[in-house]
């Protein structure tokens, strides 16, 4: 089983950039697809952006897509969260998960404490 720990969030103003990490214990990272989710407050977890377990093939929510990328590296079994013009929209806490089906990226697991990011407009 995989133990995650997500890092990198805080406060910056719309327009601003946030990089976001997903540090995971255990031999069988490399062996996950892996994704990103967020919640508002008072709205339900969604899903932000999944790649695959060799880090291939990624996929992203619409309202993320050409301002975030998704990567990994297996060798530090990590993943990241590069955010780019942030909007007061992106404004969650943000959670990582590996995942059961890629598409649509299913959580596997439980979930950890996330990482919260604020953006001032």
């Amino acid at each position: 089983q995989v133990q995650l720990v997500e890092s990198g969030g805080g406060l910056v103003q719309a327009g601003g950039s946030l990089r976001l990490s997903c540090a995971a214990s255990g031999r069988t990272f490399t062996n996950y697809a892996m994704g990103w989710f967020r919640q508002a407050p008072g709205v339900e977890r969604e899903f932000v952006a999944a790649i695959s377990s060799s880090g291939v093939f990624t996929n992203y929510a619409d309202s993320v897509k050409g301002r975030f990328t998704i990567s990994r590296d297996n060798a530090k079994n990590t993943m990241y969260l590069q955010m780019n013009n942030l909007k007061a929209e992106d404004t969650a806490v943000y959670y990582c998960n590996a995942l059961r089906y890629f598409r649509p990226a299913t959580p596997r697991g439980d979930w950890g404490q996330g990482t919260q990011v604020t953006v001032s407009s």
